[in-house]
């Protein structure tokens, strides 16, 4: 098996996450190795890593790099810990939950854009190291206060992680093609003329374009954060709704008209049989 496709041992590895820290001494420490590994990675990506090569940063040979990490899966592990500890969140204080995910998710983000290589560490079978599951627990402590049920708390904090992991892996391709290919990502595109000339088949397309729609594109992290964010908004918004037609009623969906929660059965969402022939049509109309 080649060494960027071998797995830790996971027992192992988690030894070594959340052991006790050796004391830092002159000459080779694992600190140290770990440090110099996340250089490398910075400046060449995950995939030009080698325990080689971080052995050439001391002066010494690879072999004497095994007294401390077993190999380069279990240094990847130890490297995803080190830099999440580099960029602690401290407390909330008084955030509410948007503000505090809001915040959680752009720590999340500088940290892969400091160290692009990032997403291409991890995995649903990726062990946490304490500084990693510091920054969840804290996710977790901010997203409970949208009062929202545990299963969905724990989703919630997984999609704004999943979508910040998306954009950084967008950003890190288009950077490591400019690195590699010494060509941004602007001018690589504007130098497809011959693909332009074929694209005036495409209306929407084209309208857009014409609209100035591609003139200034929206941040892809910051547009989408909020949206997210304002699906979260929504989903809480929803079950307070659904909360208050089972005590008291709730309101008409057509017109707003409170309603009385005194029936029997299955909860009312029109407060006449109007309001319901209204909504009929517009859902007709709109199909």
């Amino acid at each position: 098996m080649a060494e960027d496709d071998a797995q830790p041992d996971p027992e192992r590895a988690i030894e070594l996450l959340w052991g006790t820290p050796e004391p830092e001494r002159p000459g080779l420490s694992l600190g140290r190795i770990v440090a110099a590994a996340v250089e490398v990675a910075d400046a060449e990506g995950l995939a030009a890593l080698s325990m080689r090569k971080v052995a050439e940063r001391f002066g010494t040979t690879t072999m004497s790099l095994y007294r401390y990490v077993p190999g380069k899966a279990e240094l990847v592990e130890l490297m995803r810990d080190a830099v999440y500890g580099r960029f602690p969140m401290g407390p909330s204080g008084g955030l509410g939950w948007r503000a505090g995910l809001e915040r959680w998710a752009r720590r999340a983000w500088e940290i892969h854009r400091s160290h692009p290589w990032l997403v291409h560490s991890g995995g649903t079978r990726r062990l946490p190291g304490p500084n990693i599951m510091a920054g969840y627990d804290h996710a977790l402590d901010v997203a409970s206060r949208t009062g929202l049920a545990p299963a969905q708390v724990i989703a919630v904090v997984n999609l704004v992680g999943g979508f910040v992991e998306s954009v950084a892996r967008q950003a890190g391709e288009t950077a490591e093609l400019q690195r590699r290919t010494g060509v941004s990502h602007e001018r690589w595109w504007s130098e497809r003329e011959s693909l332009f000339e074929r694209l005036d088949g495409y209306p929407a397309l084209e309208r857009l374009w014409r609209g100035g729609g591609m003139d200034t594109p929206v941040d892809p992290f910051e547009f989408g954060l909020q949206r997210t964010l304002d699906g979260v908004q929504a989903l809480i918004d929803n079950q307070e709704r659904e909360v208050i037609r089972d005590e008291t009623g709730g309101e008409c969906v057509t017109c707003g008209k409170p309603l009385d929660g005194g029936g029997r059965g299955r909860p009312r969402d029109y407060c006449s049989r109007a309001c319901q022939q209204r909504a009929y049509r517009r859902r007709q109309a709109g199909s």
